[in-house]
């Protein structure tokens, strides 16, 4: 990649050394395998912990009643920054905010489990159907949190 369509900024901030940087956080197995785990920009920091937002959506992916989920931080006085969960459910599921948080409870370890959640009726994304996670991190972080 030789950079960003007509964008020097970013291209400059992406490119170090001649090696692009992707924002991916991966771990490399001895048998030489990669696997992505999250961007960078999607790790949540909770009060020193590192969360990473694809765990957390992978264990609320196994609810039966959620049909989509977006993990993001949201700002937090005491911790820093916290989980939230944004979620589209199942056509008749209807789970509340405390059944949510209290399964994943139950399935991961407690620092990790979403503060807080909200129920929409669709995530944003792309044309061709990608999350778009800033979208989300735009109006949470400046305290809207309308997402439709």
């Amino acid at each position: 990649m030789k950079g960003y369509y007509k964008d020097p900024e970013k291209t400059n901030a992406a490119i170090k050394d001649g090696w692009f940087h992707t924002g991916d956080l991966a771990v490399t197995y001895p048998d030489g395998f990669i696997e992505i785990r999250d961007r960078a920009k999607d790790l949540i920091i909770s009060g020193g912990e590192n969360i990473s937002s694809t765990e957390v959506e992978g264990i609320l992916y196994k609810h039966p009643d959620i049909l989509e989920v977006a993990v993001i931080a949201i700002p937090d006085e005491k911790w820093g920054e916290v989980p939230l969960a944004i979620i589209v459910l199942q056509p008749e599921a209807r789970p509340t905010e405390e059944e949510i948080i209290l399964y994943c409870r139950e399935n991961m370890a407690h620092f990790k489990a979403p503060k807080t959640v909200e129920f929409v009726e669709e995530l944003p994304k792309t044309a061709t159907g990608k999350l778009q996670k800033y979208r989300l991190r735009e109006m949470f972080w400046k305290g809207t949190k309308k997402v439709n």
